[in-house]
């Protein structure tokens, strides 16, 4: 996993509440086993109409947002189904940092697991970056976002913030304690799995 400690970019605001996982990205587009490949069925249903053309109201269609790497939700992101494959989207499509009043436990932790910085803030907060037309900065080590105008500070758990900014997947947390776990099983009696 690659360690996230900053970006900056024009957001993209997705002013919609309650957004579960199979809008996120549909059922029917689960079939890839690999976490790539799914960008381009992030929203896919409210992306396009029937025929697959691009809708011309929806967010990710307009040209001024191409390229964001923030995107800024309404409360409760990623509600719904625990499937991974939304987190999958998302990065896929090129977001790095989601900020949203509230997420679904499950989705807010797939985030961690595969390097997209989620970051909960005071509705009126989001709101008001829904409205930022200038790039915005996200500084994870500094937990802070900038905008044209302000500082804002944002908490994280610090064994969260240390995975993303190291870049750390679980295997390679399991890793970090190799010679304790080789060291176990040497002194252990029990017949070892590995």
């Amino acid at each position: 996993m690659e360690p996230f400690k900053k970006t900056k970019s024009i957001v993209t605001p997705l002013d919609k509440v309650n957004v579960d996982t199979d809008q996120i990205v549909p059922k029917q587009f689960l079939k890839l086993v690999q976490k790539s490949g799914f960008g381009k069925f992030l929203f896919f249903n409210w992306r396009y109409d029937e025929n697959e053309n691009p809708k011309s109201d929806f967010v990710l269609n307009d040209s001024k947002y191409e390229n964001s790497k923030i995107l800024i939700a309404g409360d409760n992101f990623g509600c719904g189904s625990s499937r991974e494959h939304a987190v999958w989207a998302l990065q896929d499509y090129g977001f790095a940092v989601i900020i949203a009043p509230s997420f679904a436990d499950i989705f807010f932790s797939n985030c961690f697991k595969n390097g997209i910085l989620p970051i909960s803030l005071d509705q009126k907060i989001v709101e008001k970056l829904q409205q930022e037309t200038q790039p915005v900065e996200v500084d994870l080590e500094n937990q802070t976002i900038k905008t044209f105008s302000e500082e804002i500070p944002f908490e994280i758990d610090p064994h969260k913030k240390k995975i993303l900014l190291e870049g750390l997947d679980d295997i390679a947390q399991t890793y970090q304690y190799e010679d304790k776990i080789s060291e176990f099983e040497k002194k252990s009696t029990v017949p070892s799995v590995l």
